[in-house]
């Protein structure tokens, strides 16, 4: 991977934006860092195409005003969320407003990786066809109405113990038709059965 494919991390968190600057630029990422959205902002016009990777819980711009900015402004850069634990539905939005996905901290330095290139390669070619829509939608369509109550709840947020109180089954028949729903979706984690369910229209607008 050469230095052309530049990563812009934004986080308020020091230890956080060493630590992405030692493993992206040891990837062969070309980094710049940024302590706050407003300065990541102020330096836009300036920046050539790379993926922005920033945190969601930020003091004054937060990661969502953020997307809502470079959405308005054209959305040239492929942007990666990460969230804490509890923030599953903050990052549903996220995907929402243009996210391609998001990791949940900790996450691990592999998969992180990944992403990057996987969301530099789809914005370079493209790749968020029909076509890809047609499968997922499809895949969602071998699910049955109870495995697809679950993924909407999974989506959303809920918790294993709250999609059972909702629909008055066992935390254990929610991890049964969750593991379903995972293998039925080819999901690997739960970010990718959420970029999945948007792509398929699940989660919508």
């Amino acid at each position: 991977m050469s230095q052309r494919h530049n990563v812009y991390v934004i986080d308020d968190d020091p230890a956080m934006r060493d630590s992405l600057d030692f493993l992206l630029g040891s990837a062969g990422f070309g980094v710049r860092l940024f302590d706050s959205a407003q300065v990541f902002l102020d330096e836009l016009a300036n920046l050539g195409p790379g993926c922005v990777i920033t945190d969601v819980r930020m003091p004054g711009i937060d990661g969502m005003q953020l997307l809502r900015q470079l959405k308005a402004g054209g959305g040239r850069f492929p942007v990666i969320v990460m969230t804490g634990h509890g923030d599953v539905p903050l990052a549903v939005e996220a995907m929402k407003l243009g996210a391609l996905d998001f990791l949940e901290k900790p996450f691990e330095d592999d998969r992180l990786i990944g992403m990057i290139e996987t969301a530099l390669l789809e914005k370079e070619s493209g790749s968020r066809s029909e076509t890809l829509s047609a499968d997922m939608a499809a895949r969602v369509a071998s699910l049955t109405p109870r495995e697809r109550q679950v993924m909407q709840g999974l989506v959303t947020g809920q918790s294993n113990k709250a999609i059972a109180r909702e629909y008055d089954i066992s935390p254990r028949t929610v991890e049964v038709y969750r593991a379903n729903v995972m293998t039925k979706m080819q999901a690997d984690n739960l970010s990718e059965l959420v970029r999945f369910a948007i792509r398929a229209g699940i989660v919508g607008d």
